[in-house]
């Protein structure tokens, strides 16, 4: 089940830097965003990368799994959602 409540008061920076104090890439999140920002970016097919001040792999997958925790679905949702996005933005009139 969802917890909307959850998503809004969980800021990914904060949850990130925390949960992985090692990876020095972390500091690079937004500090401005939780976690039902990201989901409403993903909804609305943005670019997760600048959306979150990212240009890592590994940091977006983990931003995904707390995601689908958060949001009560499994990773292949949230995944499969962004990929959608790519699709849907890499097809259109500009790209063609």
């Amino acid at each position: 089940m969802c917890c909307i409540s959850e998503a809004k008061n969980t800021y990914v920076k904060d949850w990130y830097t925390k949960k992985y104090p090692a990876d020095k890439l972390g500091k690079n999140l937004k500090d401005n965003i939780n976690f039902y920002d990201l989901f409403d970016a993903l909804d609305n097919y943005q670019d997760i990368y600048e959306f979150a001040g990212i240009d890592d792999s590994i940091i977006r997958e983990r931003l995904f799994e707390k995601l689908s925790e958060i949001m009560g679905c499994d990773y292949d949702v949230v995944y499969d959602q962004w990929m959608l996005a790519k699709d849907i933005t890499s097809s259109g009139p500009e790209n063609n």
